[in-house]
């Protein structure tokens, strides 16, 4: 599975549990920073907008 999927899949799967995007975003960030260290795979996502 190509990291991009594998990150979009976590913040979907987070923002389901908790309306959060904020805290979906950086659960998904850090898991995939687990999986893969190479910051070019998770390190350009940013949150635009309300957090809430």
């Amino acid at each position: 599975m190509k990291q991009i999927d594998y990150f979009s899949t976590e913040f979907y799967q987070n923002l389901q549990k908790s309306p959060d995007k904020a805290q979906a975003l950086r659960q998904a960030m850090l898991k995939t920073m687990k999986n893969n260290p190479n910051p070019i795979d998770w390190a350009a996502f940013t949150l635009i907008g309300e957090a809430d």
